[in-house]
């Protein structure tokens, strides 16, 4: 037989090769979603969080577990591990810092985090260029790039000869020198601690902890793990604020791992590590005490509505420098407490059902013990 014609209907029948992506987009019309409604992402974090029931961890570990703490003021990160560790001594989380278990230094989003020592270096040479990048753009503009080389290298070799004071970092030579932004620095105790909460000592982590083994692409796989570990699940998008990383450098490092997607009940796509247990939307979720900058608050985690929208402008604004110590009541900001004169006080958004007072009340005199302890 010849060849049909090219007009021949028969020949427009016969369907056409598929294109990888188009037979990724038909297994995937063809796979249900899987939704998680939002009770449900709450429970997920507060159980990431240990703050469905506290846990028995160390103080390093359960770092990790929540992908480290904010701790722009040092009491917070001392009543953040109280609120998800069993019988926390105070003096335990200090111990941790002199024995350099942990460390403070310069990380996520440019602001100070408590970290276990094994994950600082995953997480600065993760961050290291993007840091550096956002500071040319957005502060750095017409800097002498020279004359900011020449004082950190000046910097560098003056701290590697024992730990500087605040204002000993500063340098009339080279003024505004954005030493965190280009020094790995820690702050090292006694400073930053609660029993001395000025942090006003600092040195050089590759001194302190050792230098750093881990290679950039590593700690941003490492960093995105921690996030789902810790957060989970969540947007590339959340993923990329939370680190302040580019979200293509996010996507990157999904790749690298065994990775399982959600919808929420708009239709955004979540991603997760496989593998990772989520708890039932049902599951009951005790009253919790949250210290300020906690980071469930931030924006990376809106998704949860830990925060409800309607009272985040009572928690953080811009005529509120610190913001404010929550209390959560069904895993959400219900209120603010404030410690004072050896008691916890608190100033209710809603007045709660009975039981929640008397379980608030309960936790209020044990976190009273903690800060006289």
């Amino acid at each position: 037989m010849g060849r049909r014609p090219a007009g021949d209907p028969a020949a427009l029948t016969r369907p056409a090769p598929l294109t990888a992506q188009l037979r990724a987009s038909v297994v995937a019309m063809a796979t249900p979603r899987r939704i998680l409604t939002q009770g449900g992402l709450l429970r997920a974090m507060l159980a990431r969080q240990l703050l469905l029931e506290r846990a028995t961890l160390s103080v390093p570990r359960a770092l990790e577990a929540m992908g480290g703490l904010q701790a722009q003021y040092a009491p917070a990160m001392y009543v953040g591990l109280w609120s998800r560790l069993v019988d926390l001594p105070r003096a335990e989380v200090t111990r941790t810092l002199v024995e350099r278990e942990t460390v403070q230094g310069t990380l996520l989003r440019g602001t100070i985090h408590l970290v276990s020592a094994r994950d600082y270096w995953p997480f600065a040479v993760g961050i290291r260029e993007p840091r550096r990048d956002w500071w040319l753009r957005v502060a750095g503009k017409g800097v002498d790039v020279d004359a900011l080389e020449a004082g950190i290298q000046a910097l560098h070799e003056r701290l590697r000869h024992g730990p500087l004071r605040r204002d000993e970092l500063e340098d009339p030579a080279y003024p505004s020198l954005p030493a965190n932004f280009w020094l790995d620095l820690l702050r090292l105790p006694p400073s930053g601690t609660w029993e001395r909460r000025r942090a006003d000592l600092f040195g050089l982590a590759e001194t302190w902890i050792g230098p750093e083994a881990v290679t950039v692409g590593e700690s941003q796989v490492h960093l995105v793990r921690r996030y789902l570990q810790a957060f989970g699940p969540a947007s590339r998008k959340d993923i990329a604020t939370w680190a302040g990383l580019p979200v293509k450098t996010v996507v990157a490092a999904l790749a690298e791992l065994d990775t399982r997607t959600f919808h929420d009940e708009d239709g955004k796509e979540l991603v997760d590590l496989a593998g990772l247990p989520l708890p039932d939307v049902d599951t009951a979720v005790p009253v919790r005490f949250l210290a300020v900058w906690d980071a469930m608050l931030l924006v990376h985690a809106r998704r949860t509505q830990v925060l409800p929208e309607h009272h985040r402008p009572r928690i953080f604004g811009t005529k509120i420098p610190f913001s404010f110590n929550t209390v959560l009541v069904d895993g959400q900001v219900a209120g603010t407490w404030r410690y004072a004169e050896g008691s916890v006080s608190i100033v209710w958004f809603d007045r709660p059902a009975p039981d929640v007072l008397d379980e608030a009340e309960t936790e209020a005199k044990s976190l009273a013990a903690f800060h006289a302890d």
